[in-house]
């Protein structure tokens, strides 16, 4: 089995965002898992305009570049770890618009969920784990979840407890076997 391929989804696409300095230090922290490379995915960078594909995606006929772009990047990853804020209880349009554009390229992975907010993004979190389950992905009980209050200075930039660390830990030691035995069960003869 090939080495596993995990992508680090930035779920914000607001101006001044933190999400991508949460995404490079969770980048930054999983160097050291000599099983799996993983790779930045800035949603943002991907142009999706409001869900604009005349047909579902569960029925993957994709009309549009955008989503056959962004069809192909989901596609290529065994895995992923959601960088996710919290914006009014749950979790941005962005993040739901970007799940919603495709269907079986997220199908049988897994994902872990990184969260922050004034409460630490956990309602954002659980709104995201219903999502992620419509789309057939297993999400991992492990969840690293950091405040806008004590892990930013001046709400603008990211400076994590040093305590965050193991946390992310825990996500990776639950995310990475979930990911392997998924990739074998997409890849085992029908």
């Amino acid at each position: 089995m090939s080495k596993l391929k995990i992508g680090i989804i930035v779920g914000s696409t607001r101006p001044g965002r933190v999400a991508e300095q949460v995404a490079r230090w969770v980048l930054e922290q999983s160097r050291s898992r000599t099983e799996a490379d993983f790779e930045i995915v800035d949603v943002a960078s991907f142009h999706l305009p409001l869900l604009d594909e005349p047909i579902p995606a569960s029925l993957g006929r994709y009309s549009k570049d955008h989503t056959k772009r962004w069809a192909e990047k989901v596609a290529s990853f065994d895995g992923y770890i959601f960088i996710t804020p919290e914006y009014n209880h749950g979790l941005t349009g962005a993040l739901k618009n970007a799940i919603d554009f495709v269907w079986a390229e997220w199908n049988n992975k897994a994902a872990g969920i990184v969260s922050y907010g004034s409460a630490g993004g956990v309602r954002a979190a659980e709104s995201l784990r219903l999502v992620l389950a419509e789309v057939k992905i297993a999400d991992v009980r492990s969840q690293a979840f950091f405040y806008l209050g004590t892990d930013f200075e001046n709400y603008t930039t990211f400076k994590p407890d040093p305590s965050k660390v193991e946390m992310l830990g825990r996500v990776l030691n639950d995310l990475l076997p979930w990911a392997k035995a998924l990739k074998a069960l997409r890849e085992a003869p029908a």
